[in-house]
């Protein structure tokens, strides 16, 4: 990039920005395609424990690190657990949260809801699967002399973040379930994560089993979800 691309804008550092454009046809087909390819995504729960290259991991990580974020904070935490005694401990911790929500936490209707999923307090895929990761949110930055410095907008950042992470997952032809046992504090201290950090999301990401059924489901229609206003 030539110092031409370069400048200071009220003493801040700026570089030219520039974006590849596409002919409107070619903006339907591509739009048209990814949909298409991200309309194929499902949440599984049945793992292989064939290894996943690491770098993979990397880079759909470095891929979820380029969401926005308030005042570019980046307020995330993502940590890759492949030990697997530290799979173990987790799914131990996990699936005691998971048997008192589905034995007296969650509600009639919300039991009701998730029948049709075939979800129940067993998490084996926490051990499965080659890699977990779970995004830590941080509420707030410590300093070089331990005070509290702000982040903004920390649940929207991250989970926008983990929407890119899901997305990259997918393009590298892995599978992956949004697990949230609740609570999840178990987690900070399982892998001795600073005071500042909270669990928000853990995602098992592996390949899929040799065979595997998910629930055969119909995802709402545009006028479902969009309203315009022309």
């Amino acid at each position: 990039m030539s110092q031409q691309d370069k400048k200071l804008i009220d003493g801040h550092p700026y570089v030219k920005y520039t974006h590849v454009h596409y002919g409107a046809e070619e903006m339907v087909l591509k739009s048209k395609l990814f949909h298409g390819w991200m309309d194929t995504r499902r949440s599984v729960r049945e793992f292989s424990d064939k290894p996943v290259p690491k770098e993979v991991i990397d880079r759909v990580i470095l891929s979820a690190s380029t969401a926005p974020s308030g005042a570019h904070k980046q307020p995330w935490t993502f940590c890759v657990v492949s030990n697997p005694a530290i799979k173990s401990k987790i799914r131990e911790a996990a699936e005691k949260e998971e048997y008192d929500s589905y034995h007296g936490r969650m509600s009639d209707s919300w039991l009701k809801d998730l029948q049709p999923l075939g979800t129940d307090w067993h998490k084996p895929f926490l051990e499965t699967a080659p890699y977990l990761i779970i995004v830590f949110k941080k509420p707030y930055n410590i300093g070089p002399n331990g005070e509290k410095l702000n982040n903004y907008y920390v649940n929207e950042s991250v989970g926008i973040a983990c929407g890119f992470l899901l997305t990259a997952i997918h393009e590298a032809g892995l599978v992956t379930l949004t697990h949230t046992p609740s609570p999840m504090n178990f987690l900070a201290k399982i892998l001795e994560r600073p005071g500042n950090e909270r669990a928000f999301l853990l995602l098992p990401v592996g390949y899929e089993a040799d065979e595997v059924y998910v629930p055969d489901l119909s995802r709402k229609g545009l006028d479902e979800v969009a309203v315009y206003y022309e």
